[in-house]
């Protein structure tokens, strides 16, 4: 990385920390307020926790592989921009709300605006030699894990307030993070690698079929499908599972989701690079996945709340996959269709967001139903076990795709034997 790019790494990332720590603040209270607006009703507060979930990233699914190719042509700072803004309304139309019907405009406008993690994967890209990608795609993991650390502590603490503060905090913070990158954030494409906008990728059906063009890309890019699947199972039910089977409160859910948090930046931020960088990112996405998988069965299986406390530490291994799997699509591209790539990657993770929270929320409804007699709070982790165990074997797939097209790195040339 040259050092004129060196800066522009810190600012993404100082972008990235806010925009978690904004999530993060609303993570301990959001289903308690959805909870309220359903009549105190666990199982129909789980249901409409879904829907929501699923609206958000419908949108994402449309309008992502559009704004991505639009980063490719303006730049993706102005992309980063808009989605900023976006989920600024968002919050304060959920501070605000007085029913579950201005929920579903919110999450309209912040899944079409949603476009902020794809044009910052993408300006990762821009600013990371290939070699040093996983590395830093790691470092964004880390940013995400500062966010939650520090989001969900005060998301806790201002839920003990009232249920509408925390939302206004991460507007506040959003619409201050916004002003940020209007005043400092640089732009990372530079001119020479922007190009036209190609409408027949800019939605969502025409960048699958760009992925079909490399087998191992898309072999990959299902494997992250099935990954991100899994892996909603956490946002969609964590809160309501763990206060229907341990009784915890908003504060203690905080205090698990910043565990959550420094195991993910430790992970990302200091173990992703140094097993990148002895076993190749392969073997890494590999480790990765299987451990999410032990993940997934142990938080199912955990029958008081300090086991998940254990299973938190353990299972933030987990987190090497992602880099890996990001890394390796990223290298297979060239840097003036990072965008488009991140654009398709993106929708395939809202396809992820429409199916998983509803398979979570439904199975985590039914199995904790008053008039079931064999009551199974942690069905949607087995589920999530499963879907990341087919996810492991779709790696194995796309390694064995990549072999055969002569690159044992997406987009390198494989080693002699």
């Amino acid at each position: 990385m040259s050092a004129a790019r060196t800066p522009a790494l810190g600012f993404i990332l100082v972008t990235l920390t806010l925009d978690i720590l904004g999530i993060g603040l609303i993570v301990p209270i959001l289903p308690k307020l959805i909870k309220e607006f359903s009549g105190g009703d666990t199982a129909a507060a789980s249901h409409a926790a879904g829907w929501l979930s699923a609206l958000y990233a419908l949108m994402q699914f449309s309008f992502a592989p559009f704004l991505g190719c639009l980063s490719d042509k303006v730049g993706r700072r102005p992309v980063i921009l808009i989605s900023q803004f976006g989920l600024a309304l968002d919050y304060l139309l959920l501070a605000l709300a007085p029913n579950l019907g201005w929920f579903v405009v919110g999450r309209v406008l912040a899944g079409i605006t949603g476009a902020n993690f794809a044009a910052a994967t993408a300006y990762i890209a821009d600013v990371s030699p290939p070699e040093k990608r996983s590395a830093n795609f790691g470092l964004m993991g880390a940013a995400f894990g500062i966010g939650f650390i520090v989001g969900p502590l005060i998301g806790g603490t201002l839920g003990l307030i009232g249920t509408r503060v925390p939302f206004y905090a991460a507007g506040a913070l959003t619409l201050a993070n916004w002003l940020y990158g209007w005043f400092i954030l640089p732009e990372s494409l530079q001119p020479e690698n922007r190009r036209s906008i190609d409408w027949s990728r800019a939605n969502p059906f025409g960048a699958f079929a760009a992925l079909r063009a490399r087998p191992q890309v898309m072999w990959l890019a299902v494997c992250a499908l099935f990954s991100f699947v899994a892996h909603t199972v956490y946002p969609s039910v964590w809160v309501l599972y763990t206060e229907f089977r341990y009784g915890w409160t908003p504060l203690l859910n905080g205090l698990s989701l910043a565990a959550v948090g420094v195991c993910a930046a430790v992970v990302s931020a200091w173990l992703t690079g140094k097993v990148t960088a002895r076993v190749g990112d392969w073997r890494t996405a590999f480790i990765g996945l299987a451990v999410a998988v032990c993940g997934y069965l142990g938080y199912g299986l955990a029958t008081n709340g300090w086991m998940v406390f254990v299973i938190i530490l353990f299972g933030s291994i987990g987190g090497l996959a992602a880099p890996a799997v990001q890394s390796l699509i990223s290298n297979s591209v060239g840097d003036d269709e990072q965008g488009a790539m991140q654009g398709a990657i993106t929708s395939l993770e809202s396809i992820a967001g429409i199916i998983g929270p509803l398979l979570a929320t439904n199975l985590f409804s039914y199995f904790i139903a008053p008039d079931r007699s064999l009551k199974v709070p942690g069905a949607p982790f087995f589920a999530a076990a499963l879907i990341g165990l087919v996810a492991f074997f779709l790696a194995f797939k796309a390694r064995t795709a990549a072999r055969a097209h002569g690159t044992d790195r997406v987009g390198n040339p494989a080693p002699e034997p």
